[in-house]
Parts: structure tokens; sequence; C-alpha cells
């Protein structure tokens, strides 16, 4: 995750900081890209795995060498040969992946992964915030086997084809959807740009066919409205490639429209991509640092802001306990220096980064390599940021629609409208 980065509701993107400089960190995905080599791995002799080397031929403990490695593995394959009692199901390569996977999670760092080629596929689909598919969201209630469309993106290809939400889907392609999970149904509907799927589904007591050509489809990773009194609302989801544009183009129509206050709302935000972030806000604060990175060396990073689009309306920041990382770096800096308002309760305190590392095969490391502080020089990890004014969310069963959270919030931009 970026904090669970990947928690997004199943959709046709789901399984689920890019500048480059002199300095250590090179970001993209998450909040790095780099290419380097830390491992080889080689699988020898009709596909079984045999042998396992680390470059430098020793581990960071300097207990182990490689050929104490290579020799447990030779006699843990050797063992799966002659004993493992479902042989035909011995699947080499995920044993390989296995390895990786565990030697990464083994490190105990709950942000730190390596994601095999279909995951790493689906990380950069997420972090970019564009995957080629058909524009619907697809969800499948719990126990259920049908697949419900809930959302169809304006203008997409699933719109052109006459899809709505609230259609049951029960055919892609030739593939029943009946019976299968919604990973799978995912899949089928998900392919190349250019190309033609066929869905068909029920709606009310019809059934109908209908046929897509798959697209480019951009993720909308922001909503806005205006509020009463004048008061914009705008709702991040997560900070991908695309919502830069789409935050900049909402504050630009929400100031159309005659915005005098501004409440963003970042709650059940997991983060994201650093560039991204650090762009938004350089449309809100004045001139300074807004935030510094610091590796486990002490060279540090400052990313700055000129100040030239200073936010000086009133504004709220809507953040909650799943609120994290590029959330927490916008959420600190918006409080750091005095811009707006932190409202709702304190964030998850993911103040860590990640370099997103291509092994070359198309397989990827996610790193955690360095700590972000504020502008102030808080460190938030294992904190977070603590809200100006606290209010925890109520759930009203009278009236589900119902948010405490929000109209305290433009309650607080409302009184310094005043």
């Amino acid at each position: 995750m970026e904090q669970n980065e990947y928690n997004r509701p199943e959709e046709e993107t789901s399984l689920p900081e890019n500048r480059k400089s002199d300095r250590k960190f090179l970001k993209g995905a998450v909040t790095g890209a780099a290419v380097v080599l830390i491992a080889v791995v080689c699988v020898l002799g009709g596909g079984k795995l045999l042998r396992y080397f680390i470059t430098g031929g020793s581990y960071a403990s300097g207990s182990v060498s490689e050929e104490d490695v290579n020799d447990k593995l030779d006699l843990i394959n050797a063992l799966i040969d002659r004993y493992y009692l479902y042989e035909d199901e011995v699947d080499a390569d995920a044993l390989v992946e296995g390895i990786y996977s565990g030697y990464a999670s083994a490190l105990g760092d709950p942000y730190t992964e390596y994601y095999d080629k279909e995951e790493a596929q689906a990380l950069l689909e997420n972090t970019n915030g564009e995957f080629s598919g058909i524009g619907a969201t697809l969800t499948q209630a719990s126990g259920d086997t049908g697949v419900t469309i809930v959302n169809v993106y304006k203008d997409s290809p699933a719109d052109k084809a006459g899809l709505k939400a609230g259609d049951i889907l029960y055919q892609v392609d030739d593939h029943e959807v009946a019976g299968e999970d919604l990973e799978t149904v995912v899949s089928w509907v998900k392919g190349e740009t250019g190309t033609e799927v066929t869905l068909k589904v029920r709606r009310g007591g019809e059934e109908l066919t209908v046929t897509a050509v798959r697209d480019t489809i951009e993720v909308q990773t922001v909503e806005y409205e205006m509020k009463e009194d004048n008061i914009g609302y705008l709702s991040v989801s997560e900070f991908d490639k695309v919502t830069y544009d789409q935050f900049s183009e909402a504050l630009d129509s929400l100031e159309e429209q005659g915005m005098e206050g501004l409440v963003i709302d970042l709650r059940n935000n997991p983060g994201g991509n650093l560039d991204t972030v650090t762009d938004m806000l350089r449309l809100l604060l004045p001139k300074g640092t807004i935030v510094s990175i610091k590796d486990k060396d002490g060279n540090t990073e400052e990313l700055t802001c000129d100040g030239e689009h200073e936010f000086t309306k009133p504004l709220a920041v809507l953040v909650n306990q799943y609120s994290a990382s590029a959330s927490e770096i916008f959420s600190g800096a918006v409080q750091d220096y005095g811009t707006g308002q932190i409202v709702g309760v304190t964030t998850y305190g993911k103040g860590v980064v990640q370099q997103l590392t291509d092994l070359g095969d198309g397989t990827y490391l996610k790193l955690t390599i360095a700590e972000y502080y504020t502008p102030s020089g808080r460190s938030i990890n294992g904190i977070g940021v603590e809200p100006d004014v606290e209010v925890e969310y109520k759930y009203d069963e009278n009236d589900p629609d119902a948010d405490n959270q929000l109209d305290r919030a433009i309650e607080v931009v409302r009184n310094e409208m005043e």
C-alpha cells in the first residue's frame, strides 16, 4: 500500500512520488522510480529451483553465506521432489516468486513489497490513474455470484455502448459470469485498447447484448461541487498522475462559480504520487518548503513552493484515520503554514517514502528509503496529523447520507468567511 495504497473498491482497474534529480531520489509511482539490480535468481535443471544467488555473496547479517542458502534450497527442493504428495500441482515459477516475496516481507516493513508481473501491472495502472478497459465500475456482493455495474464513466466505451448503472452482467464474450469471482470477471472485461468485448446484461426483465471498444480510461480521482453560501467542496480519493489536472480544473471551475471558501476532503485517501501532491500544494501554499525528505545517510531533499498561487480564502481540509502518506503531506503542510484548518480525526501516521524499483523483468520492488518531514520539521510517522478541529464521524441511521464531519468543516469555513 501507500497505507493500503491500492485500497480502491473492486473495479475494472483493480486488484487491488517522476522527476529526475541528481540527488538520491528519483520519484515516480509511490514516491520513486529507479533501476537497480539487488539480486539475481537462477532456476536450473528442468524448471526445478536449485540455486539462489545474492550479489556480493553474503547477507546483511553476515552470518549466512551464499553457499549455506544454496545448500538449504537444494535440500528443500530434493525433499519436495521425493516426498511431496501433490507433485503434479507444483508450480516452479510460483516457488521462485515466493522467494522474492518472502525475502522482501521478512524485513518486517509493512510498506516494502515485491510485485510479480501481474501485480506490478495492476500497481502501475493504479498509480498512473489510467487503464485500458470500458469505463464501468463493477461490484459483487459478499457471497453473491452476480456482478453489478454500479457506475459508468461519462463518454466512456461503456457509456457509448449503452450500459447503465444497475445492469447485471451475466456474460463476457463466451465467459459465463455465474460462479466466478470479481477479479476474474474484471480480467475478462479489461483488455488492449482498440479491441472489442461483448457483454450480456440484464436490465429489469430484459436481456441486452452490447459490444464495447476498449479504450484508455482515466480514473476520476477528484469530485467537486458548490455548497451553500458559495463554499466549494472538493474531494480527492487518491494522488495519481491524473489527479493534478483534475484538481486544477476543479479549483478553476469553483473560482468561476464565485467560490468564497473551500473544503478539501481527504478522508479515506491512502496517498499516492509525491510529485502530484507537491504540485497540487503549489496551487495553495505560500513561498517556502512543502516537504523535506531524509534518507538513511542523512541526505535531505527539500521540495519547495514559489508562492505564486497562494490560496487566501477560508479553507478546511477534512481528514480521518484512513488519510495517509501523501494525504498527510498535504494536510501537514496546510496546517504548518496556517493556510487552512484541519478538521476530523488524527490521520494514519505514514511518514515514510517508498521507492518503486523496476527489477528488469516486469517485476518490481517497493522499498522504504526515506522519512519525510512537514515544513516545520515535524515527523508524523507513527503519529499522524492531529486536527485543529476534532470531530468523530457519527453514523445517523435515520439519515444515512448525513455527514457530521463535513457539516463541521463547512461550519469552520463559514465562520471564517463572516
